[in-house]
């Protein structure tokens, strides 16, 4: 009795954007938010035996899955379920499985979800520990996370991601109604502070590579106008994100979050000269 799965259900009932474009443009956040860490790629190359071998594969697996994990499983998805039928707060696969009776089958993605969740948590804790640690290295960050065990686990840094999952349980307690929605505003706002850093940084970088008449091994598609139209797409992002009410406040904390980063900088700046002839003493 229910809907006709057909691969017309791609096209029907208003087209890819019944909505307009306005639609997309809206949920560029949200997607923005889906694609978090992909740059934790740039991460792993210090561990990496052959990082110029593993990470440029790497690197070019991200299409490749894109379009299967995420373009593949839109695809069957709305061919078996039209996008009208696909209610808020559930996840749309779960959902064709309850519809065809087939709870063992529901429950079997729905754990299936939680593991990849999981797995999504483990890289970032793991990433959060190892950035913490180099940070420490350099100076950058209290020499308290420097402390490893015998297995070489940054222990303190991975205690600093701990109380941040701590903190995000306490958030949720206290707003359970919003806050996956403030959570995911604040990573999408860190999200376009890193990759604007990291734009920006690639063409400082490149810039002195050719000043000292050195070719970098890696060459970056379109450099330097892909930098400018992703600052350009950034910045767009944060439009969206600011006529978007409920997440407008993660916009609002963007300048504060940059001030608190420069006054890092320039009390790290103004010390470091002490910090080197301690070092020399």
């Amino acid at each position: 009795g229910g809907p006709a799965a057909t691969v017309a259900n791609l096209w029907q009932d208003g087209g890819f954007f019944p909505n307009g474009i306005t639609g997309l443009v809206m949920a560029m956040a949200v997607i923005m938010f889906s694609f978090g860490g992909l740059e934790l790629v740039g991460i792993t190359a210090a561990e990496a035996d052959e990082p110029h071998k593993t990470i440029p594969k790497a690197t070019n697996q991200v299409i490749y899955r894109i379009l299967l994990f995420y373009v593949g499983s839109l695809a069957v998805l709305l061919s078996l379920y039209p996008w009208r039928n696909v209610v808020e707060g559930g996840s749309p696969f779960v959902l064709i499985f309850h519809a065809i009776d087939s709870n063992i089958v529901a429950n079997a993605l729905n754990l299936v979800v939680l593991t990849a969740a999981l797995s999504v948590y483990n890289s970032c804790v793991y990433c959060n520990s190892r950035m913490l640690f180099g940070l420490a290295q350099q100076g950058n960050a209290p020499r308290a996370l420097l402390r490893v065990n015998r297995r070489e686990i940054p222990l303190t840094a991975l205690a600093v991601s701990a109380v941040a999952t701590a903190l995000c349980v306490v958030i949720n307690y206290v707003m359970p109604g919003k806050a996956f929605g403030l959570l995911m505003a604040l990573v999408v706002a860190a999200l376009v502070i890193n990759w604007a850093m990291i734009c920006i940084t690639h063409l400082k970088f490149r810039r002195a590579m050719q000043r000292a008449g050195k070719v970098t091994a890696f060459q970056s598609l379109g450099y330097p106008l892909t930098n400018w139209l992703c600052l350009l797409f950034l910045a767009g992002i944060l439009v969206v994100m600011y006529l978007t009410p409920d997440i407008r406040i993660s916009v609002c904390l963007i300048p504060v979050w940059l001030l608190i980063l420069a006054a890092g900088y320039l009390l790290r700046k103004k010390s470091a000269p002490a910090l080197v002839a301690m070092k020399e003493g």
